[in-house]
């Protein structure tokens, strides 16, 4: 069976509470969504979401990519030979990892769909229940613990705090949540680049002096400066995640061998897809790195294919999967759903989405 069309949505779906981080503040999901068509009429879909903050990606740039340089690779190729086939979508453009990385999921949504299993069992496992953290959006101390608390009782026990948009507050942002959710819960950190190294240091001995309880830290100093990542890392016991500091595999080599972080947070739109993404894991594992697997703010397509990663691939702690938990309403049909803190994959073919629509509804903030 051979690729007969390639197809984009445009969607944006407004969010039931405001995301702050130290990077942006966003109150929808605006992203992409590719389609492709085989000549039997079945579909398959990824997702490329827009982040001008983190990947640079944008809707437009995405759409362009795969209209102009994409799809063209792809048509009337054989939709069963995959590994081929996403390795043109590699070569075929530098850069725009997240059009790759949409077209990559497809590629292999369409996969599973024509083997009649789901995506995870594709991948090689079986899973279909994957536990993840929930974000709590950067704000100040009695909003954090406020929010804290209402997730905890709506089932969360992994809460991701933002941090580093105001550093002399970071301390106290932190003591507030633990202190509304006492010790029971883990708590780990995002600094999305925020802070200095100098801060990064200080304010995480002070969390470890003060016996906060914090699992982790993620990107605490701008992704270009991995001397300031690795000497934050060498000179706390927290471990360190780096998420925008690794985008591909030389990023992650660098790391490596600058001991930069301890642990990579893997995301499809940033490396690409799911076969760049195996490929991260396994250099992570082979040399020690912790991981997680996250997401950008998208939709159950994106979500749904990062969460089938983890699941038939395992990560050495509780990923990030929360996106589609934010969203008020959905302009995507079928896929993954939540259960408290766990994400619920499908049990039909590729990823279950069912059909998608273009409909914009106005951001709630």
């Amino acid at each position: 069976m051979t690729i007969a069309a390639v197809r984009t949505h445009r969607l944006s779906a407004p969010l039931h509470t405001p995301f702050v981080t130290a990077l942006r503040r966003a109150t929808t999901v605006d992203t992409l969504v590719v389609e492709l068509i085989d000549d039997d009429g079945r579909s398959g879909f990824g997702e490329a979401p827009q982040v001008w903050q983190v990947t640079g990606a944008s809707i437009a740039g995405a759409e362009a990519c795969v209209r102009d340089m994409l799809a063209p690779a792809l048509a009337g190729r054989d939709a069963d030979d995959l590994v081929a086939r996403c390795g043109e979508v590699r070569r075929a453009v530098a850069g725009n990892e997240s059009a790759k990385g949409a077209v990559d999921v497809a590629l292999h949504d369409l996969a599973a769909r024509r083997l009649g299993v789901p995506l995870v069992r594709l991948l090689g496992g079986t899973t279909l229940r994957v536990p993840t953290d929930v974000t709590l959006a950067a704000g100040d101390a009695v909003d954090l613990a406020a929010a804290a608390k209402q997730r905890r009782a709506e089932g969360f026990g992994v809460l991701k705090l933002k941090v580093g948009t105001d550093a002399s507050g970071d301390l106290d942002r932190v003591r507030a949540v633990r202190s509304a959710v006492g010790p029971g819960v883990r708590i780990r950190l995002d600094a999305n680049q925020g802070w200095t190294p100098r801060e990064a240091v200080r304010i995480i001995r002070g969390i470890e002096d003060a016996g906060l309880d914090v699992e982790l830290v993620e990107q605490p100093v701008a992704r270009w400066d991995l001397d300031g990542l690795a000497w934050v890392s060498d000179r706390v016991d927290l471990p360190i995640l780096a998420d925008e500091s690794v985008f591909g595999v030389r990023d992650l080599v660098e790391v490596i061998r600058r001991r930069a972080a301890d642990m990579v947070n893997v995301k499809l739109a940033k490396c690409g897809g799911l076969q760049p993404a195996r490929t991260l894991l396994d250099l992570a594992a082979a040399h020690g790195v912790g991981t997680i697997v996250g997401s950008m703010m998208e939709s159950q397509v994106g979500v749904g294919a990062a969460a089938s990663l983890v699941a038939a691939y395992g990560t050495t702690a509780v990923s990030d999967l929360d996106a589609a938990w934010w969203l008020a309403w959905s302009p995507v049909r079928g896929g993954i759903r939540y259960d408290g803190a766990t994400v619920v994959l499908p049990d039909s073919p590729g990823l279950g989405v069912t059909s998608v629509s273009e409909v914009k509804m106005q951001a709630r903030s």
